[in-house]
């Protein structure tokens, strides 16, 4: 599901706009730049909040954006989207704390031949991994 709302969202105008806006100021073909002023975005301007009590919900990245809140999965949702939108490739990586027990979720970016890492829901940098992960679990893009 999170991957099909990626896709759909990388095309949406709303969230290629705000992309297209936040890095307006930045050099030309700055991807590092880009990358950074992105995740900071998503991890400092929209709000972390939990799912509804019991029940798991995972919302599109234009509706994260304009509620400017979501869990991990909608951040990283809107982050996947406004970064395919400005042409970078994505996926996710879905992460447990007890074997065979998936409790989060944070997109990577490819950057330099390498997976990049990027945490929305700590005030971490780029490349970031939770510590004691137990289980874990790429979703292509």
């Amino acid at each position: 599901m999170m991957r099909d709302m990626t896709r759909r969202g990388r095309k949406n105008l709303m969230v290629r706009n705000k992309a297209v806006l936040l890095t307006r100021d930045l050099p030309q073909k700055d991807r590092p730049g880009e990358i950074r002023v992105l995740h900071n975005f998503v991890r400092d301007s929209i709000r972390y909040v939990r799912d509804v009590r019991g029940v798991e919900t995972v919302q599109d990245a234009e509706a994260t954006l304009r509620l400017q809140a979501g869990d991990c999965d909608d951040k990283s949702v809107l982050l996947a989207s406004m970064l395919e939108a400005l042409g970078f490739r994505t996926r996710f990586r879905a992460v447990g704390f007890k074997p065979g027990h998936y409790q989060h979720v944070f997109p990577e970016v490819l950057f330099d031949g390498f997976w990049l890492a990027l945490e929305t829901t700590e005030p971490v940098s780029p490349g970031w991994i939770p510590r004691n992960i137990a289980a874990s679990m790429i979703l292509e893009n």
